[in-house]
């Protein structure tokens, strides 16, 4: 790995982390980015702090493709108490009502998830980070103000009760993004006629990172830190992992110069639309069988592929 004295490893991948309950995205990055001593790294869209669980990190060239992530679609586990509506929807905020719950049929919980299932309208929240006029919602909100949000439209997939005992229920939720969990619960609750927020919060995948197992703890990569660099770095999966759904195109060593220079190049039998992952041809690039990755392109209408996002060697 390059170094420099100032500016960290050149260090390149994707984290896998699993999130703490209790530390904001942005400072769970920053302790990652200590740690690795990495040079450059982002997030691919953040946790509140209620919750834990999967929060890819991108560390040095990998970034460029974390806005990719940003797209993918969530799975998340909930818990809902019914009930108590909160300031913010979850656990955090302060009370603003309580209900008497009695004894909710699962039938009609059922029914209400189902009604916020497919493709809905949501208004984000006013403890959200979306920017109006620049600022971010939340610092109008713990100012006691509320303004009109216009509503967004997002999709969710699944909503599937998992449990459901006195007050509160826990449910899989596989959604696009941009959904707020916070958001479903509290229109389930109104839809109940009881009220509800989210009590607890873990998301499980994100995009093609579907295996809760591949994360690892602030603890792991702690352990990991103290046997060195080396042990760290096993711990990152190669920036093309993000990107399988897309198709594989090899490239000539003519190829990737033209790419370089912002070029469209025509590559035969390559897919006819879309988005594609780049790979220089493993024989040219004297790698042995391993392709090197260096990018996303996408397929023009004349055929051509064209330059996106390019991975510097």
């Amino acid at each position: 790995m390059k170094r420099h004295p100032s500016r960290g490893r050149s260090v390149h991948g994707i984290l896998l982390l699993d999130k703490p309950v209790g530390l904001t995205s942005n400072a769970a990055l920053q302790e990652v980015k200590r740690l690795y001593r990495a040079s450059k790294a982002g997030h691919t869209g953040s946790l509140d702090p209620l919750a834990s669980g999967m929060l890819p990190l991108c560390l040095g060239e990998a970034t460029k493709i974390s806005g990719f992530l940003l797209d993918a679609d969530k799975r998340y586990w909930a818990e809902f108490h019914f009930g108590v509506t909160t300031t913010t929807g979850d656990a955090h905020g302060e009370v603003l009502e309580t209900h008497p719950v009695g004894t909710l049929d699962p039938e009609a919980v059922r029914a209400a998830l189902a009604r916020y299932t497919g493709q809905i309208e949501q208004i984000p929240p006013m403890h959200s980070a979306i920017k109006i006029q620049g600022r971010p919602l939340y610092t109008l909100a713990h100012k006691g103000l509320t303004i009109e949000r216009a509503p967004r439209t997002v999709t969710v997939h699944a909503f599937n009760l998992l449990t459901l005992e006195k007050d509160r229920c826990t449910v899989h939720i596989h959604c696009t993004k941009g959904t707020y969990i916070r958001t479903l619960a509290e229109d389930v609750g109104k839809l109940l006629h009881v009220g509800a927020h989210v009590s607890a919060l873990r998301r499980l995948a994100v995009g093609p990172f579907a295996d809760p197992a591949a994360m690892l703890t602030m603890e792991q990569l702690h352990a990991a830190h103290a046997e060195g660099e080396a042990a760290l770095d096993k711990n990152l999966l190669s920036m093309d992992t993000a990107l399988g759904q897309w198709p594989a195109v090899s490239l000539t060593s003519d190829s990737v110069f033209y790419m370089h220079q912002g070029q469209p190049v025509l590559v035969p039998r390559a897919p006819t639309s879309g988005l594609v992952r780049l790979y220089a041809n493993a024989k040219t690039a004297g790698q042995g069988d391993k392709p090197p990755f260096i990018g996303v392109g996408e397929v023009m209408d004349d055929g051509r592929i064209a330059p996106r996002r390019l991975i510097v060697p």
